[in-house]
């Protein structure tokens, strides 16, 4: 296993271009991950959104191919990761299967075994809201906020 990679994988129970949608769209970002931000989904495009905390995570689309693959660069631009904006990149896989969409999500170039831990927790948490949302569910509250 390669020690600056994460990758989290989840079956959704919804179709893919569903699931891309909440990674195109604002309100439905922010339903599964963060508490604002803004966006401009298209290559070449930026982001920058507060997630948990203060953390506040910032990059630039690469590829956005729907339904069926998203790539963007990831970085903190503030909070308490030292991990510069767009200096790592996520690359979301989506697949349909029988039951749904099968979701893959690697997330390249982190600088230690320490920042992958912290990256792997919080992709496996928030891909797992994104799961309850995606098939029509109410994740609730999150609790990282």
């Amino acid at each position: 296993m390669n020690a600056n990679v994460v990758t989290v994988e989840r079956l959704i129970a919804a179709r893919p271009e569903t699931v891309f949608s909440f990674f195109t769209d604002r309100d439905k970002w922010l339903s599964w991950m963060g508490k604002d931000g803004e966006f401009s989904f298209q290559p070449g495009g930026a982001y920058r959104t507060t997630g948990n905390g203060e953390n506040v995570a910032q990059g630039h689309f690469v590829e956005v191919d729907p339904p069926k693959r998203l790539v963007f660069t990831w970085g903190w631009a503030e909070g308490g990761m030292d991990l510069q904006p767009g200096s790592t990149t996520v690359e979301i896989a989506l697949e349909q299967v029988a039951d749904g969409t099968l979701l893959r999500l690697v997330h390249r170039g982190l600088p230690s075994p320490e920042a992958c831990a912290a990256h792997e927790e919080g992709w496996t948490h928030y891909v797992g809201r994104l799961a309850t949302v995606a098939a029509g569910g109410d994740p609730g509250p999150d609790d990282w906020m």
